[in-house]
């Protein structure tokens, strides 16, 4: 369980989520690597609040950085589902695919 505090003021608590997903990873020949963010050491999960929002919490493995959490648009969280190899959408995502993709 973690806690963020957004720039808007609002308190995030990834334990009163109503979803969550894991980010894909993929061997690189000697480490695992984040489809999300490229990197070995930065990590992202999507999250879906119990009031319906969704937002990605930030983790990283490299010393002194700090974990946080945004607040992202439907839009972005389809497409961060879809790159990261969660074909099937949430329902209230679901007519976004045909916006996102090409």
């Amino acid at each position: 369980m973690s806690k963020y505090k957004t720039e808007e003021g609002t308190i995030i608590n990834t334990n009163l989520a109503a979803e969550s997903w894991n980010e894909h990873n993929w061997w690189n020949g000697r480490n695992y690597e984040s489809t999300a963010t490229g990197s070995q050491w930065a990590h992202q999960t999507l999250y879906r609040s119990s009031k319906g929002r969704y937002y990605i919490e930030h983790t990283s493995q490299w010393q002194g950085s700090k974990p946080h959490a945004d607040f992202v648009s439907n839009e972005e969280a389809a497409a961060w589902l879809l790159l990261n190899g969660h074909d099937l959408l949430p329902g209230d995502l679901a007519d976004l695919e045909s916006e996102i993709c090409e």
